[in-house]
């Protein structure tokens, strides 16, 4: 839903390289990039507190 935003946003409000699709683009990549690493993060935080959880 990010990358989805992060595209229409910047393909109609703030085109800032040279083509405005370029742009979207870039924007939509980074947007699926930081996604994936921010849920994997996330999900490392789950399983490591989880692991804490049944030590106690």
């Amino acid at each position: 839903m990010g990358a989805v935003m992060s595209f229409i946003i910047n393909y109609f409000i703030v085109p800032v390289p040279s083509t405005v699709l370029g742009n979207a683009l870039n924007h939509t990549i980074t947007g699926i990039i930081s996604g994936f690493m921010g849920g994997f993060m996330g999900l490392l935080m789950y399983f490591f507190f989880q692991k804490k959880k049944q030590k106690q």
